[in-house]
């Protein structure tokens, strides 16, 4: 399961890194937004399969997120710019060196 989410996960950044500036920014806005409530559901002290558990229930949270700092925005609220902020936040899991490929 962690595998095909953590895929997921990286095809988020990657396509979040390929926007034109203009594109991006409301994205980044909003991946930065994602990120810091994770921070706050989960500590600065998880495992990565503490994060892909809360990433199961996250679309409707994770949206409403990307709505509130960019609601003229939609490209924003894409599932994939949710997945580059759990991409991202995945680096401070405690076994994530041990997660990695």
């Amino acid at each position: 399961m962690f595998g095909h989410t953590r895929l997921e996960w990286q095809e988020g950044e990657r396509r979040l890194r390929a926007l034109e500036p203009a594109l991006r920014a409301p994205c980044e806005r909003a991946a930065d937004r994602i990120v810091e409530e994770l921070r706050r559901r989960l500590g600065s002290r998880f495992s990565a399969d503490e994060l892909a558990g809360l990433y199961a229930g996250s679309q409707a949270w994770t949206m409403a997120l990307a709505v509130s700092v960019a609601p003229e925005d939609p490209i924003a609220w894409e599932q994939w710019v949710a997945d580059a902020a759990f991409h991202r936040y995945l680096r401070d899991a405690s076994d994530w060196p041990l997660r990695s490929p």
